[in-house]
């Protein structure tokens, strides 16, 4: 059966959860997992029924395998990424920092290797859902801000990011967190672990490098303008400087 669907207790703030993995028992280990935090999980064992699952209706996250059959797990997060930005967690048997680093850059949000502790796998997913509900744990800017800098224009509440030249950049609910750490911080160093603490809290691991590839991302985003490629500057040792001044409101 196609999007199988486990929940306890249906509500309209259940999150509806995405699962697209083909081996049975960790699809099942999942579900389970998830229903008894309360969550709705809708399982796909392909891309294909994923799609399907998309057409009759919305989900709040995607937990996706890397190694499906047909279309892969990265063909399928570069895509989904394309048209919109619904929170994604990649979770492969593929644990190298390469493989990391090729799903963070193509689109996924978070990546949890195999074999992987239940409990992480609930953090994660809970922090991404904080991320993308706009929680208090999330980090946002005050009601009705908008922030300007070197021709941008960031409307941190309407997630709404303009360039100098009215081109509209899509961004990821972790790119949106980062840029907020950086333009409410403008000419001022900061570290890779004071950027993870802000923006992950206490489910960033020691060496995590999802701060290194969602800059890149970020970066390369800010680059659609010529003269914006280096808004974000290295500092050696460590560290990140947002070098324009920032105009707020």
């Amino acid at each position: 059966m196609i999007a199988v669907m486990i929940t306890a207790v249906d509500t309209p703030d259940t999150p509806h959860i995405a699962l697209i993995e083909d081996d049975d028992e960790i699809r099942d280990l999942v579900e389970g997992l998830l229903a008894r935090e309360g969550m709705s999980v809708h399982a796909c064992r392909t891309t294909a029924e994923f799609d399907m699952l998309l057409s009759e209706r919305p989900v709040d996250l995607a937990i996706i395998d890397i190694m499906l059959p047909g279309e892969d797990g990265l063909s399928l997060c570069r895509r989904m990424r394309a048209i919109g930005d619904l929170p994604m967690l990649i979770v492969s048997a593929r644990s190298d920092d390469v493989d990391r680093i090729i799903g963070l850059e193509v689109g996924a949000d978070d990546y949890l290797p195999k074999p992987f502790n239940p409990r992480e796998l609930v953090a994660r997913v809970r922090a991404l859902l904080r991320r993308s509900r706009g929680s208090e744990s999330m980090i946002v800017a005050p009601g009705g801000h908008r922030y300007s800098f070197a021709g941008w224009t960031w409307d941190a509440d309407a997630r709404s990011l303009i360039s100098p030249d009215g081109i509209a950049i899509e961004l990821t609910g972790g790119e949106h967190d980062l840029l907020h750490c950086l333009v409410t911080r403008p000419q001022r160093v900061l570290s890779r672990e004071q950027l993870l603490d802000w923006t992950r809290g206490r489910e960033a691991a020691p060496f995590d490098r999802t701060i290194d590839v969602q800059l890149g991302r970020l970066r390369k985003k800010l680059a659609v303008h010529p003269q914006s490629e280096a808004l974000i500057k290295t500092v050696r040792g460590g560290g990140y400087v947002f070098v324009a001044p920032v105009r707020r409101g």
